[in-house]
């Protein structure tokens, strides 16, 4: 005699992290649910991948060693054949934001922390690549941007949001930075938002996020 299967669906709370959350508030419309729904599927199944990780230590390299981009060149010969193309086309933004650090005796690498942020419902991930210390005393959180378009206004927004927000457990006293790295330049707070204004606009972000969480998984489970 057959029976039915008695396993329950497991639930996943809802969950992003800082790159997940910016690149859904700069998406409208139905591919909001879209995306959500993809990030949902990647937690259940554990899978994501980062094609930028070599990039990101190539760089880290040239600024705690002071060697003017020795690193971010000879990176792009030792990455597997299929991202040579990608590495190649980083590299030139990579060396010119680089450049834009001035002295390379004067700026060293900060270690950072992980923040975990509860925006309205939703629990986000803060993390930026690295940190920054000036010998005039200035200190940078750096978060990179890879993708092909240039990052939207609200997802520079959130972002540095989040950052400055949570800064007093991701390097105190620092600075939020955006480095759009294809294009070498390099985004700040805008002094003229109203921070409250953000928090709550970030705040229904995260609640209609986890509205359609809650939906794909009901769908998922019917």
């Amino acid at each position: 005699m057959s029976t039915l299967s008695t396993n329950p669906v497991p639930v996943i709370p809802p969950y992003a992290t800082m790159l997940g959350f910016t690149r859904y508030v700069s998406r409208t419309g139905p591919a909001k649910a879209t995306f959500v729904g993809g990030l949902r599927k990647q937690r259940e199944r554990r899978s994501g991948f980062n094609p930028h990780g070599q990039l990101v230590k190539a760089l880290k390299a040239d600024i705690a060693f002071r060697t003017g981009g020795t690193y971010l060149d000879g990176v792009v010969g030792l990455v597997k054949d299929r991202w040579k193309p990608l590495y190649s086309t980083l590299r030139g933004g990579a060396r010119a934001y680089l450049a834009s650090l001035g002295d390379p005796e004067k700026v060293n690498l900060a270690q950072t922390r992980d923040a975990i942020a509860t925006v309205g419902p939703l629990a986000v991930k803060i993390n930026p690549h690295f940190g920054l210390r000036f010998d005039d005393g200035r200190r940078e959180a750096v978060r990179l941007h890879f993708d092909e378009e240039p990052p939207s206004t609200e997802a520079v927004t959130a972002m540095l949001h989040l950052m400055a927000s949570h800064m007093d457990q991701i390097l105190p006293n620092a600075e939020p930075v955006l480095v759009d790295v294809r294009r070498g330049a390099t985004h700040r707070l805008d002094t003229a938002a109203q921070p409250a204004y953000v928090e709550s606009w970030l705040a229904g972000e995260a609640a209609a996020f986890t509205a359609m969480w809650s939906a794909t998984a009901t769908q998922a489970a019917a």
